[in-house]
């Protein structure tokens, strides 16, 4: 997830974390970097934004330890070399004071078809 300090990307995260059923607080810790959560599936939440260098986040593992379940990174313009080739990155920005703008940007076949398929449910009007 991307955007500015107080767009709303913890927000996002705790919203994905309660559709997972996720039954404690998703948070953006002060000094942990990956928080770990049970749900339907295994959230890892990595908040990037204190780390200076991408190899920080090299020895995270991120990819490794999230597999089985969903991964959401604050901050990923970090270490974009370091995070999985496939993903969907958020972008969230402010809609001129009307609320705030989602922007999913699909990296990989799996995104591109998810997309696909929310676009197929007519839920929202999906853009690339």
């Amino acid at each position: 997830m991307q955007g500015e300090l107080g767009s709303g990307k913890t927000v996002f995260a705790q919203g994905i974390g309660e559709g997972l059923k996720v039954v404690e607080p998703v948070k953006s810790s002060s000094f942990v970097l990956v928080n770990e959560y049970h749900g339907r599936l295994a959230v890892h939440h990595a908040d990037l934004y204190r780390l200076e260098e991408p190899s920080q986040v090299f020895d995270l593992g991120l990819e490794e330890i999230a597999a089985p379940g969903v991964l959401l990174v604050e901050w990923p313009e970090r270490a974009w070399g370091e995070l999985p080739p496939e993903h969907l990155l958020v972008r969230i920005s402010d809609a001129n004071g009307a609320g705030r703008k989602l922007t999913l940007e699909p990296r990989g076949a799996r995104y591109e078809d998810l997309l696909s398929q929310l676009a197929a449910r007519g839920k929202r009007k999906v853009r690339r």
